[in-house]
């Protein structure tokens, strides 16, 4: 199975509309790979708070149209990254002022949208996603030829009980787009290993690159094997980062270090 991640640099000078054409090109250059993966919220930047009202869209929005006609004429699954999407009103709500969400898409090679993921853990405290935006409620995993997707974001790579929950519910691959800081890089490449050898799954973490509303981006988008070896990293800059992955080793990983069946917390408690 090859992967190929997009670590897409986001300049502030370069338009929304400009950087979706640029990178519907850049997935089209993919034919070839069977699995691509975008970064988060690469369409404005995970730090241009200001842009996510103006921008949010629905799930049926510009980028959703502009990632599945180029998953379909690439012939890839396309983890599109996330948007900030703009949901329907609810009964009562004046029009157009629906929630918004962090919410990552992936699309079939044939250009249908296979699943949609709203951002869990939002990152911020008391300012920025945390406050702008709404909390995702469901675990989502989208099964591939070969593997099962587990869907998670960015800040979510903190909280190893939301990986845990994807395991159980069959997950193999965990796919992570990301809007990074540089100053916690470190955090970034531990998390991903340790999300990977606890879960004894891969890892696809993909970051962007460039600065957004003034906060450098980490880049660094790195692929971690089920027994937590790194077979890809990438450098600070846009840069495109193609694995070729064996979707056996995490069976036969699990089957031969089982820890995963000694776990206690969390299971039932066996009749006596």
């Amino acid at each position: 199975m090859r992967a190929s991640l997009l670590q897409i640099g986001v300049d502030e000078g370069e338009s929304v509309d400009s950087r979706r054409r640029r990178v519907a090109s850049l997935v089209r250059e993919q034919a070839g790979a069977d699995l691509v993966v975008l970064p988060e919220l690469w369409t404005t930047g995970a730090f241009a708070y200001e842009s996510f009202t103006a921008e949010a869209e629905p799930l049926d929005g510009p980028t959703r149209e502009a990632m599945a006609e180029a998953a379909a004429d690439a012939g890839v699954w396309l983890h599109a990254g996330s948007i900030p999407e703009r949901a329907a009103p609810d009964s009562g709500s004046a029009a157009g002022e629906g929630p918004l969400y962090n919410t990552s898409l992936v699309f079939s090679p044939s250009g249908d949208l296979a699943a949609a993921y709203r951002k869990i853990h939002r990152f911020g405290f008391d300012k920025g996603e945390a406050v702008l935006m709404g909390a995702g409620a469901d675990l989502v995993t989208v099964r591939l030829p070969g593997t099962t997707l587990g869907m998670a974001t960015c800040y979510d790579l903190r909280f190893p009980e939301l990986f845990r929950g994807l395991v159980d519910a069959g997950a193999e691959t965990f796919v992570v787009p990301a809007g990074w800081p540089e100053r916690r890089r470190a955090h970034w490449t531990l998390l991903a290993r340790a999300r990977a050898v606890e879960n004894q799954a891969y890892v696809l973490a993909c970051g962007t690159a460039g600065t957004h509303a003034g906060v450098p981006q980490a880049g660094h988008s790195i692929v971690v094997d089920p027994w937590g070896e790194v077979l890809a990293e990438a450098g600070s800059g846009e840069e495109i980062l193609t694995v070729d992955l064996d979707p056996a080793k995490v069976a036969a990983t699990r089957e031969q270090f089982p820890a995963l069946k000694d776990r206690l917390l969390g299971l039932e408690t066996p009749r006596r």
